[in-house]
């Protein structure tokens, strides 16, 4: 016998056992799976919630077509139009006021004090600080003039720019005990 025949019939012989070995490994008992499946079965009884019902949509109908549309300027511009020279300006002039280094929104009034038939208002800045004022001195970032004081709030008129160089008056006010 030559060593390639001899090799050839080793090789035979191996396969043929290995595939003894693997068929001696298939047994026709299942009964150890059937009985994990049923067990698993009887521990996993779960259960699916039904889909909940969503409402219909309705459609939106929008109704206020004869008001002002928001993204639009509120005044008239045109490619030629120049910023405009009259109107209300605030003023280059006059000396800066402490309360306008603050948001209007962060400024609280605190009381009002009296003498005969002058009034001041007090109003504490974020700092705590309390400033004394009375109408005509200015409070927060929009140029806002104290134009009147009661016993429970401050009126005031800010200007606004417009977004075209101009400005608007806005009315605005600090109420007493107001937080934001």
């Amino acid at each position: 016998m030559t060593s390639s025949s001899r090799f050839a019939w080793l090789r035979r012989y191996a396969i043929a056992l290995a595939g003894t070995a693997v068929l001696a490994g298939c047994d026709s008992d299942l009964s150890d799976l059937e009985r994990f499946v049923a067990e698993t079965k009887m521990k996993h009884q779960g259960r699916v919630d039904p889909l909940p019902d969503f409402a219909q949509y309705e459609s939106f109908a929008y109704t206020e077509l004869d008001l002002r549309d928001p993204f639009k300027p509120h005044v008239e511009v045109s490619a030629n139009s120049a910023p405009s020279s009259s109107g209300p300006r605030p003023s280059d002039n006059r000396r800066r006021e402490s309360l306008e280094g603050f948001p209007l929104d962060a400024l609280q009034m605190v009381g009002i004090l009296k003498q005969s038939s002058t009034s001041w208002a007090l109003i504490q800045d974020p700092e705590g600080t309390i400033h004394r004022v009375q109408p005509g001195n200015y409070a927060g970032q929009n140029h806002g003039k104290i134009v009147g004081i009661t016993e429970n709030k401050i009126s005031l008129v800010e200007l606004i720019p417009d977004g075209i160089s101009g400005w608007i008056q806005r009315d605005a006010q600090l109420a007493l005990g107001d937080e934001e």
